[in-house]
């Protein structure tokens, strides 16, 4: 059976393409909802949402900053020792 030109154009039977559609919608509903966008203040969501990511991002640079410096408290001076006492081998 030949697919019409309209089912060609919508990449498949309407009633699966619209079904794929609404499933599809209802994913990225989801996402962006728990990303904390209103679909009916898009713009000002997006905002709230970089600001957030960006507050997000720092905060975890801070972190994972203080777990290198408390790690390096300790692995610095044993390589430095370790270093110092294979000088002379």
């Amino acid at each position: 059976m030949a697919e019409n030109p309209f089912a060609r154009w919508m990449g498949g039977s309407p009633l699966w393409v619209l079904m794929r559609l609404l499933l599809l919608s209802l994913v990225v509903g989801v996402i962006l909802s728990a990303l904390g966008l209103d679909p009916m203040n898009i713009f000002t969501s997006l905002e709230r949402l970089v600001r957030n990511l960006f507050s997000f991002g720092f905060d975890t640079i801070e972190r994972l900053w203080r777990y290198v410096v408390l790690g390096a408290v300790i692995v610095i001076p044993l390589w430095l020792i370790t270093r110092l006492a294979n000088r002379g081998k």
